[in-house]
């Protein structure tokens, strides 16, 4: 399996960078790359999905000069963007932008080039280090017999050196473990705080085939991202349960006990597992940016996570920072 040696423990998610929700300027983007790369981030992942190309193209600016062996880049593919005509609404796709492209799902070989061509045009780049399938949860067919053989193509010429899937579930990742030679994946929100279910298959698995794991939606959208979750949390792309703030709050109680804010724990506690390269936060502006990192130097006491251990809030095989 090939993991790119330069992948730092904390990496950038660029969906922000496409307008996620809310606009960013150009100015703020490209300070928000820079402010990582100060603050020792080599690890960038994007995807056409974000902001129709918006993200990756503002990356490539902001990347622009750097010496290209210096960092690790990942896109994604599946979703091709088709252009549209005008006048634009707006996306519906949770990005703030014109709508100026539709996604149509598409993970035949042919899509899958296409879409990495186009995306090394938009970084404005000759080449990426990791290329995920993205979200094929619907596609499983495709994804495997299509897809899949055309990144490994890709690796086996030497235009990509990593090659997996990203997802916001563990079951059909763990299948490609099973069935395919994937390198790396990034499993979004389901090895958190909150939920451990990664354990019982997946990681188990990375770690027999060598593969590694890039932990991203760590804050399970929102919920964990405050020292005290707030009644209207985000959870998984949508509005948390009273049970999943209540215990969110349980956790927050407990990390405060030990002199711990919750998002510093919900940052340090899947970096611990070893099958887990990296750490993927998002970020929108570069005080995001150094708050994350300043989140990640934290220093936390064992005897934090001894206590959500005996307290139920977190399974008794979970690895943890020693």
């Amino acid at each position: 399996m090939a993991i790119p040696a330069r992948m730092t423990e904390l990496s950038l998610g660029c969906a922000q960078l496409g307008n996620l929700y809310r606009t960013v300027s150009d100015d703020e983007a490209a300070a928000t790359v820079h402010a990582a790369w100060d603050l020792g981030i080599r690890y960038f992942d994007t995807a056409p999905h974000y902001g129709l190309g918006l993200s990756e193209r503002r990356l490539g600016v902001a990347l622009a000069g750097r010496n290209r062996d210096d960092y690790v880049l990942s896109t994604k593919v599946g979703r091709m963007l088709e252009p549209l005509a005008p006048p634009y609404g707006r996306d519906d796709g949770g990005f703030n932008v014109p709508a100026t492209h539709r996604r149509v799902w598409d993970f035949s070989r042919d899509g899958i080039l296409r879409s990495l061509e186009e995306s090394l045009e938009r970084l404005g780049l000759d080449r990426v280090d990791v290329v995920y399938l993205h979200d094929p949860d619907e596609h499983w067919a495709e994804a495997l017999n299509e897809g899949y053989p055309a990144l490994e193509e890709l690796r086996r010429q030497g235009l990509v050196s990593s090659i997996g899937a990203g997802m916001n579930q563990a079951a059909m990742l763990a299948d490609f473990v099973r069935y395919t030679d994937v390198d790396i994946l990034m499993l979004a929100g389901r090895y958190t705080l909150l939920e451990q279910g990664a354990l019982d298959e997946l990681l188990p698995l990375c770690l027999e085939h060598g593969v590694g794991v890039v932990a991203a939606g760590v804050f399970n959208s929102g919920v964990l991202a405050r020292e005290d979750p707030p009644d209207d949390a985000k959870y998984d792309y949508g509005e948390a349960a009273g049970e999943i703030v209540d215990k969110a709050r349980r956790i927050a109680e407990i990390c405060r006990l030990h002199g711990v804010s919750l998002p510093a724990a919900a940052i340090a506690f899947p970096a611990a597992h070893p099958a887990v390269v990296s750490v993927c936060l998002g970020a929108r502006s570069p005080e995001q940016i150094g708050g994350n990192v300043a989140l990640h130097a934290q220093p936390i006491p064992a005897g934090l996570w001894s206590e959500l251990k005996s307290e139920r809030l977190l399974r008794d095989n979970a690895p943890t920072p020693s």
